[in-house]
């Protein structure tokens, strides 16, 4: 298994981002019941405010599964953001993915 980042932003105002991002939660939710190793969360500024956008980290067999299932993401089939997947090597560090 293999680790991948998915980085977002956002094309909508936040305000018509929120049904997308309710759905996107379900969906890491049920993941996540589903045994996925995955960990979806917001990107802020240096104020600690939204800054339009997300990062998500999920495990996968390879780059072809991560993206397969990043393309079932409800923000992504909504067309609501800007998206890129990148493979990601833990070399050091304590967050227990390694």
């Amino acid at each position: 298994m293999a680790w991948f980042i998915k980085t977002e932003s956002f094309l909508l105002p936040y305000d018509q981002m929120i049904p997308h991002l309710q759905e996107h939660r379900r969906w890491v939710e049920r993941l996540r019941r589903e045994g996925r190793r995955i960990s979806s969360g917001y990107l802020v500024d240096g104020h600690g405010q939204p800054g339009g956008g997300g990062l998500l980290v999920l495990e996968a067999l390879d780059h072809e599964a991560a993206k397969s299932l990043v393309l079932q993401d409800p923000m992504i089939v909504s067309g609501s953001v800007d998206w890129t997947l990148q493979g990601w090597v833990p070399a050091m560090g304590d967050l227990g993915v390694g």
